[in-house]
């Protein structure tokens, strides 16, 4: 599981506006490759950190739901922005259990402390995107409880039992 430099982790929007924090270390991080996180976040993939929404503390500013899309796979999500500039912060996918939250790690004031746990929807990765050795990836999703920490599995079993 990725490391992290203390339990508190401040995040924001472009301008400012809005301000966040993020209270412990995310239950597991994506890299998504799928065309929809490629459109989202306007590069090759997008960097989620899963985790529990009551761990996501909202300290300022606004957000607007973009509403919902959906991707190729037939999954259904929905973003939410900040009202003043539009950047994306969070999302939230349908099928996930309800009380997650998706944090889009570039919005960290220190993106680096989360590095993905794993690739996932690699069948439709860009092809000069080399996935490290030492990360597991997946041509689409994976089988959680072969793939989480059994710690973060615990978290997601006390999320859903709430």
């Amino acid at each position: 599981m990725s490391g992290e430099q203390s339990n508190i982790h401040g995040g924001g929007c472009l301008c400012g506006a809005v301000r966040f924090e993020i209270q412990g270390k995310p239950m597991f991080v994506h890299a998504c490759h799928c065309t929809r996180c490629q459109q989202r976040s306007g590069s090759a993939f997008a960097v989620n950190l899963w985790i529990e929404e009551s761990k996501v503390k909202m300290l300022s500013g606004e957000l607007t739901n973009q509403g919902v899309l959906v991707d190729e796979n037939g999954q259904s999500s929905e973003s939410w922005s900040c009202a003043s500039c539009g950047f994306g912060l969070f999302t939230c996918f349908h099928g996930a259990p309800a009380g997650s939250r998706f944090v889009r790690a570039g919005t960290l004031d220190e993106p680096a402390a989360f590095p993905p746990d794993v690739h996932i929807y690699t069948r439709s990765k860009q092809p000069w995107v080399t996935i490290p050795d030492d990360v597991p990836s997946f041509e689409g999703f994976y089988d959680l409880k072969e793939t989480w920490p059994a710690d973060s599995r615990e978290r997601l079993r006390d999320m859903m039992s709430n």
